[in-house]
C-alpha cells in the first residue's frame, strides 16, 4: 500500500521528531524528518513533501522566516506546530508569513 500523504517534519527536538513520526506513519503517511530549518529547506526542495509540519523555536532560523522561504517555492499546507507560548501576534505572525495553520504542543 503506498502512503497516503508524504509529509515533512521540520523541528529541532529530537524526541518530538520520533513521536511526530510514529503517529504519522501509524496513519499510513510516509515521514521525512529535517532536525534544522536549512535542512528542512533542502529536502522540501528535494522531495515536494504534501504538507510540512514546522516547529517555530529553532536554533539559526526560526520556524517563521522558514515559512517564508518555504513559501517562495511551494504552496503546499504548512502548519506550524510549537512548544512556543503563543500569542495572538505569534499566531497572526505565522499566518502573514504563509502557514496554514497553527497548533501548540502539547497536542493531542
Amino acid at each position: 500500500m503506498s502512503p497516503q500523504f508524504r509529509i515533512l517534519v521540520i523541528e529541532d527536538d529530537p524526541d518530538m521528531l520520533e513521536v511526530m513520526q510514529m503517529i504519522l506513519t501509524a496513519e499510513g503517511h510516509e515521514v521525512i524528518l529535517a532536525r534544522d530549518a536549512l535542512s528542512g529547506l533542502r529536502t522540501a526542495y528535494q522531495t515536494h513533501p504534501d504538507a510540512i509540519l514546522l516547529d517555530v523555536m529553532m536554533p539559526s532560523m526560526d520556524g517563521f522566516e522558514t515559512c517564508r522561504r518555504l513559501r517562495e517555492m511551494t504552496d503546499v499546507p504548512i502548519i506550524f506546530v510549537t512548544g512556543k507560548a503563543t500569542t495572538m501576534e505569534d499566531v497572526v505572525r505565522g499566518f502573514s508569513m504563509g502557514a496554514d495553520d497553527y497548533l501548540t504542543k502539547p497536542f493531542n
